[in-house]
């Protein structure tokens, strides 16, 4: 069985994108730009992008999140 993309937001920075968020049946699921393993799966869109950000470098501003 696969699971169905529900929707998808990209995180950007300042420097542009630094991370995704897929939404499927298992929840938010965050991957980092640059890495082919997710960080982790969230049960809310708000914690995903908690931990998105917290993923980020120390000081960066809270990233713009487009849905796409």
């Amino acid at each position: 069985m696969s699971t169905k993309t529900l929707a998808l937001w990209v995180a950007y920075g300042t420097n542009g994108v630094v991370g995704s968020i897929r939404h499927d049946d298992e929840g938010y699921t965050v991957v980092m730009a640059g890495s082919d393993a997710a960080s982790g799966t969230f049960p809310t869109l708000a914690s995903a992008k908690g931990a998105l950000h917290a993923k980020m470098r120390p000081g960066s501003a809270w990233p713009m999140f487009r849905e796409h």
